[in-house]
């Protein structure tokens, strides 16, 4: 990939979904690059198209739905939409990567979250025996995840729901992907965890070299996490530009109510 190429270039995007009644578009001509080691955030309110992005991307529909896809999706210059299921599976983990928003759904209930990362890194990468379940309980102590040889063991009911969101990104990052796309990964959490995930997230993604895809309906999320921001309205970007002057001066009406609708703390006379 030569310098200044993108290493995800979305073209023209279009998502139907079909249901018993009619063809919904879920999504439609969206574009958008994203640089490699770039941080780059969708923001939108909920039902607006960000997530079916994210799974266009990944190749991946909702369980029970049809999903159409059109445009172009070039990841390293190669047009995902192209690719055969079986080549789509062998970049899925391995140099695309997903953090899911509800890691209780997303984890399997009845296996151990250990034998889970394990399961990653046998079909990925070249790891065997003693080495994967090394390099599993490694991955848990990178994510933060406390005394991993024990608690890799464990199947997901016995942590926390920010410690199952971090065993999911442990998943994620197990075979340093080129491109991390996190979907709401800060839902359900209470507003201490919420910070340790973001933190995490921000801290992997500078020590691996990761392009980052942040998905969320939070403009506070975004800040200090991004560099660009795409603003999503009924399925398309509506604005787009770097994080700063989008937050100080944005165009769009509905990037302005977003605004304004996160909170302010009035303290003493002064708001902040």
């Amino acid at each position: 990939m030569s310098a200044g190429t993108p290493l995800l270039s979305v073209r023209d995007l279009t998502a139907r979904i079909a249901t018993h009644h009619e063809i919904v578009e879920a999504v439609r001509g969206v574009s958008f690059d994203v640089a490699p080691g770039e941080a780059v955030g969708f923001v939108g309110e909920s039902g607006c198209g960000k997530s079916v992005t994210a799974r266009a991307i990944m190749r991946l529909a909702a369980e029970g739905t049809d999903v159409r896809l059109d445009g172009k999706i070039l990841f390293k210059g190669r047009d995902l939409l192209t690719l055969s299921d079986r080549e789509m599976g062998k970049m899925r983990g391995r140099q695309i990567a997903m953090v899911f928003q509800d890691p209780m759904t997303s984890l399997n209930p009845v296996m151990t979250v250990g034998a889970q990362i394990d399961d990653v890194l046998r079909r990925h990468t070249d790891l065997y025996g003693r080495a994967v379940r090394a390099r599993s309980i490694e991955l848990l102590d990178a994510v933060g995840v406390p005394d991993p040889a024990r608690r890799a063991d464990d199947h997901p009911h016995q942590f926390s729901g920010g410690q199952r969101q971090r065993i999911l990104i442990a998943i994620a990052i197990a075979c340093d992907p080129d491109l991390l796309i996190a979907d709401e990964p800060t839902t359900a959490l209470d507003v201490t965890v919420q910070a340790q995930i973001l933190r995490l997230l921000m801290r992997l993604r500078e020590e691996r070299g990761m392009s980052l895809l942040l998905i969320t309906h939070d403009f506070g999320v975004v800040a200090g996490m991004v560099e660009k921001v795409n603003v999503m309205y009924r399925g398309e970007i509506v604005e787009t530009g770097d994080v700063d002057t989008l937050l100080s001066k944005p165009q769009h009406e509905y990037t302005k109510s977003l605004l304004a609708a996160v909170p302010r703390i009035r303290v003493a006379g002064a708001i902040s």
